[in-house]
C-alpha cells in the first residue's frame, strides 16, 4: 500500500508542488541581500584582517624585537631579525609576514606585549602578483601609519569592553 501511495505522489508531482509552495511564500518578502559594494554589512570590532605594524607618537617604531609573536604563530608566518641599537634597546631589522601562510588566528596579536602587531579590520585586499602577500617591515609600517586612527579607537572601544 505503502509502495502505491508513493507511486500515485510521484505522478501528482507533490514534490515538486511543495517545492513551488515554498518558493511563492517568499517570492514577495523583503530580500535578505546585501548589494555588496555600495552596502556594507557590520563588522565585529574583535574582526582579524590585514596585519600592521604600530608605531608610537613620537615616531619610533613599537617592536622591540622579542620574536613572542614568530613563537607563538603557529603557520609560521612570521620572520623576525633584530640588531641592538647605539642607546643599548633592540628593534627589528627585518619583520616579514607571510599572507600566503597566515591563518589569521590573532595569536601573534595577543602575544605582542607592546601592541606592535595588530590585525586591522581591512579585508579588501588582493596580490596580483607574486610576492604580492609577502608584507615587509615598511609595508606594515605603512599601512599602521594610514590606519592608527581606525586602530587606536577599535582598541579603545576593546578596553571599554573589558
Amino acid at each position: 500500500m505503502k509502495s502505491l501511495s508513493s507511486y500515485v505522489k510521484s505522478f501528482a508531482l507533490a514534490e515538486l508542488v511543495k517545492g513551488l509552495g515554498v518558493t511563492g511564500r517568499y517570492l514577495f518578502k523583503p530580500k535578505f541581500t546585501v548589494q555588496y559594494p555600495e552596502e556594507k554589512t557590520p563588522m565585529s570590532p574583535r574582526f582579524r584582517g590585514h596585519h600592521a605594524l604600530r608605531r608610537y607618537e613620537n615616531g619610533e617604531e613599537r617592536c622591540i624585537a622579542c620574536k613572542l609573536c614568530e613563537a607563538v604563530c603557529p603557520a609560521q608566518a612570521i620572520t623576525i631579525e633584530a640588531q641592538p641599537r647605539e642607546d643599548g634597546s633592540r628593534r627589528t631589522t627585518r619583520y616579514d609576514v607571510d599572507l600566503y601562510k597566515c591563518i589569521f588566528c590573532g595569536f601573534c596579536e595577543e602575544a605582542c606585549p607592546v601592541d606592535a602587531i595588530v590585525e586591522t579590520r581591512l579585508f579588501e585586499y588582493h596580490g596580483e602578483e607574486a610576492g604580492d602577500l609577502l608584507l615587509n617591515k615598511e609595508k606594515l609600517l605603512a599601512l599602521g601609519d594610514k590606519l592608527e586612527a581606525e586602530i587606536a579607537a577599535d582598541r579603545e572601544q576593546q578596553a571599554s569592553v573589558r
